[in-house]
């Protein structure tokens, strides 16, 4: 086993990378945080534009079926 070692040894080569370690952690730290401002970019969309959707709201909230916050679950069979 200690011949088979010593080839793997031997065939072994070293790679340099074309940066410092760090600088992959800062490029994906970069990354996520700009993934992070796109996503809080959609944050709330919905409400800030509530006026102009207010009276579909307002004829669909009457449909059958539809639920509203606080109105809790729906039973079924109950």
């Amino acid at each position: 086993m200690s011949h088979l070692t010593t080839i793997l040894a031997a065939a072994e080569t070293h790679v340099e990378l074309p940066m410092p370690t760090w600088a992959y952690g800062a490029i994906a730290i970069v990354i996520f945080l700009a993934l992070l401002g796109v996503l809080m970019s959609y944050r709330d969309v919905a409400n800030r534009h509530s006026h102009r959707s207010a009276a579909d709201a307002a004829s669909h909230a009457g449909a059958p079926g539809a639920t509203h916050h606080g109105s809790g679950h729906q039973t079924q069979g109950h």
